[in-house]
């Protein structure tokens, strides 16, 4: 596999001169309800091993593929299973969180992604594994929405490159610089704004983004309700208004 190339940058206060012609979407933290399951996951396979895991250790795989955070966690648990053993683990119980409705989507982003769909060609990209994307697209029936969906394991690197963000709008036939990214993470917000998107952050109040990841969005919304109208603004062509962007 090649390294994707990477996109131009977009500079933080500018938006695109025209409107987006495609979204790309993450997964995690939105439109799905699910960081919190990540580090549970994280955390009871470290407990296993008498290991104490960390926010900071949380911190530091947030983005990452599953191939770079199952070697951090199979490392951090002292090296006694492989990390496919400990990428398994994690993955079976985040399906397992799932089937028993405990990983939902935010009020509102089921709708807003449909809504999105109907307008412009709609991508993941996320850092999940495709076993648990299409479990979840599915459990949201939200499969026809996407027109293209790409894992991190399926390109070189994780974020923060911006390798899965330039597959996702490689896979749709736009440029990055054509995309509008909705962004949760620190590493999100990086990832896409590396490939050159315009980046709507909604900022999880839980693991909030660093400061220097969230200066590279352009716009900052409050929740899944926020988020919509500043995408539907930025298809619409409307100049954003004080207190929706840095």
């Amino acid at each position: 596999m090649t390294s994707a190339p990477t996109g131009p940058a977009r500079p933080p206060s500018a938006e695109a001169s025209s409107r987006p012609a495609a979204a790309v979407f993450a997964l995690d933290g939105a439109p799905l309800d699910s960081e919190h399951l990540w580090e549970e996951m994280w955390t009871r396979y470290a407990a296993r091993f008498s290991v104490t895991w960390t926010a900071e250790d949380t911190a530091h795989c947030q983005g990452m593929s599953a191939q770079e955070w199952s070697a951090y966690l199979a490392e951090r648990a002292g090296g006694a299973e492989s990390a496919e053993a400990a990428e398994r683990a994690v993955v079976d119980g985040m399906v397992e969180a799932l089937e028993a409705g405990r990983m939902e989507p935010f009020d509102g982003a089921v709708s807003m992604v449909r809504e999105v769909a109907g307008r412009v060609p709609v991508a993941l990209a996320t850092s999940a594994t495709r076993r648990l994307i299409d479990a979840v697209l599915a459990r949201n029936d939200l499969t026809a929405s996407f027109g293209a969906t790409v894992s991190s394991a399926e390109v070189d690197r994780g974020k923060p490159s911006p390798d899965v963000y330039l597959e996702a709008a490689r896979r749709l036939g736009v440029e990055g610089t054509d995309c509008v990214a909705v962004e949760d993470s620190s590493n999100g917000m990086r990832s896409a704004h590396a490939a050159g998107m315009t980046v709507v952050a909604i900022p999880n109040p839980t693991y909030p983004p660093k400061p220097d990841a969230l200066e590279l969005a352009t716009r900052v919304a409050d929740g899944v309700p926020g988020a919509r109208r500043e995408i539907l603004a930025l298809l619409d062509g409307v100049p954003q208004t004080a207190g929706s962007a840095r």
